[in-house]
């Protein structure tokens, strides 16, 4: 056994003599590539500069706001893009989770303040603009920000992470727009102002939660990055970590639920397609423009909207494919079908006629 051991222990080590004399042989003189983070009063300063609610930075949160708000009411992915990558906001986010783990609080105090400007400002622009608009149609970008999930979360911490090592790289800033895009401050807080002006304060709520979201994780996931790059130290961050953790806790819970609910709903949704269309008659040949499903607490509501001939569909078929999809998915299962009435008129050219 022991000389088992032992030819192990040689092969290892031969082993990892070979990989690291090939690694010093290939890497040449790359080594001056190897970027250090900046030094603590160079990320200061510019984390300060970040953080202040200055003209600039109110500018364009204005303009953001507005681009995103028009984005959204318009239904159009490209302009909501346009204003993620002008909007300011992460910049007294990252602020506010380097203040945490340094234990400075005036840039806490600063950070703090400009994020709760920039988000009345957001908010107020953007009702204002629906206001002024008055459009009424929620579009599927506006209702896709009410609707938070565990997933949201995910991409938030992912992002906070990456916007505090960008911050914190003097050569890689290029990443800040794209970090931006992927955690979408701005469209969540136009969404709580179109909401207002709407009257659809439970749309207001899902994207204030999803804001809240955002914000909570970018700090919390920041904070660790600055901590592990030797800013600050833990005992000075163990109370706004011990915090962020608690309100992410607490916000998982509601965010667990909302994605069950999307997963239910796919899956019942994909299995009432495939059920209706391929194994009854009532629908096999017919145009179904859209199926909805809702979980409730008992049951699934599944509504369907078909384009039909009037009286081609009747009140007993509709009994029989309620009571065929209750067996198949076994389930309560509150059935409503709507009917679009289909009449075909055909006027032919006179010319054809007499021919």
């Amino acid at each position: 056994m022991a000389t088992i051991m032992s030819l192990i222990k040689k092969q290892y080590i031969f082993i990892k003599n070979h990989i690291v004399n090939f690694w010093n042989v290939s890497s040449g003189d790359w080594h001056w590539l190897v970027e250090k983070p900046m030094p603590i009063a160079s990320l200061n300063r510019h984390l300060w500069r970040l953080s202040v609610p200055s003209f600039s930075f109110h500018f364009l949160l204005g303009a953001s706001s507005i681009i995103a708000t028009l984005g959204m009411l318009a239904n159009s992915v490209a302009v909501i893009i346009g204003a993620m990558i002008i909007a300011p906001l992460m910049g007294p986010i990252i602020g506010l989770a380097y203040a945490m783990v340094m234990g400075n609080r005036r840039l806490l105090r600063r950070s703090s303040l400009t994020i709760l400007t920039g988000v009345i400002l957001t908010v107020f622009i953007a009702f204002l603009s629906t206001l002024l608009l008055g459009l009424k149609t929620i579009s599927p970008e506006i209702s896709s920000r009410a609707n938070p999930t565990l997933i949201d979360l995910g991409v938030a911490l992912a992002a906070g992470a990456a916007g505090a090592f960008a911050n914190s790289r003097r050569r890689i800033a290029d990443a800040l727009p794209g970090v931006a895009i992927s955690v979408a401050l701005v469209p969540p807080l136009g969404v709580v102002g179109i909401g207002l002006a709407l009257g659809q304060e439970r749309l207001s709520f899902g994207a204030m939660l999803l804001f809240f979201t955002n914000l909570t994780a970018i700090i919390f996931s920041g904070g660790l990055v600055f901590l592990w790059q030797s800013y600050g130290n833990f005992k000075k961050a163990t109370q706004g970590l011990f915090v962020s953790i608690i309100i992410l806790f607490l916000l998982a819970v509601p965010l667990g639920f909302s994605l069950k609910n999307i997963l239910i709903k796919q899956n019942v949704h994909n299995s009432v397609t495939r059920l209706i269309q391929q194994r009854t008659l009532t629908f096999a040949a017919r145009d179904v423009r859209e199926i909805r499903v809702s979980p409730r607490r008992e049951l699934l509501l599944i509504e369907i909207e078909v384009a039909a001939p009037l009286g081609s569909i009747t009140k007993t078929q509709i009994d029989l494919v309620q009571e065929f999809l209750e067996k198949e998915l076994e389930s309560k299962i509150d059935l409503k079908v709507r009917v679009i009435p289909v009449d075909i008129f055909e006027s032919k050219n006179k010319q054809t006629k007499n021919n």
